[in-house]
């Protein structure tokens, strides 16, 4: 645990080789399609045309990591260094979130802009460490990748997901908000009144004591609280 919140063990992105800093890229690469069908996978019951959107979208991280496989392949062979994110100190990484059930369309759109800001910081930045001239030029042609996936990604919604395909995912995201979380907390809250007013009325019926009455309500609310 010590060693994820302070870096112990992680190896710096200046100190990474040629060899790593393309095992590392493969590796996002690979993170990155998988994380995009996941969300595919978590909106596809409730919003299938931004599914496809997303789908697409991972199949482009596929291309990626095939041309970065092919360039590793022709430099340093075919044993790829086992190197992630989650191994280099400073490193961005992506938070889970594709484990949580609903998935929130909008909160899945920013999320995906982030991969691909973060994406392209990654391909600048390990272009600047790089000498040999095939390495830099496919970094750089990523780089450009990442940096135009947001026009891209525009271009896979509008032809996915229309106007009025866009709202009415919308209006079943709000629907499935309320029916996920507000709905169930009014019924909680209910119940809970319920439960703390039934005894204090029964105590104030069969006692006719105010004092008694506020004995049982006390108790009642500190029960509730517990």
């Amino acid at each position: 645990m010590l060693s994820r919140v302070f870096g112990f063990g992680r190896r710096s992105f200046d100190s990474l080789s040629e060899q790593e800093i393309l095992a590392l890229a493969i590796s996002s690469e690979e993170d990155d399609g998988r994380i995009y069908r996941a969300y595919a996978d978590g909106l596809a019951q409730d919003f299938p045309q931004s599914a496809k959107v997303f789908e697409a979208m991972a199949e482009e991280e596929d291309g990626h990591r095939d041309s970065l496989i092919e360039l590793h392949r022709k430099r340093f062979g075919d044993r790829i260094p086992l190197i992630r994110r989650e191994h280099v100190k400073g490193y961005f990484e992506r938070k889970p979130d594709w484990l949580v059930r609903p998935l929130g369309i909008e909160h899945v759109r920013r999320q995906a802009e982030d991969m691909e800001r973060q994406a392209y910081r990654f391909y600048v930045e390990a272009a600047k460490r790089t000498t040999d001239a095939s390495t830099r030029k496919l970094l750089d042609d990523l780089a450009l990748a990442e940096q135009g996936h947001e026009s891209s990604a525009h271009e896979l919604e509008q032809q996915h997901v229309p106007g009025a395909v866009k709202e009415e995912e919308a209006s079943a995201e709000q629907r499935q908000f309320i029916l996920t979380y507000v709905q169930p907390g009014l019924a909680g809250l209910m119940d809970g009144s319920v439960s703390t007013l039934a005894p204090i009325f029964a105590a104030a019926f069969a006692t006719h004591a105010t004092f008694q009455t506020f004995l049982v309500g006390l108790a009642a609310s500190i029960g509730a609280g517990i």
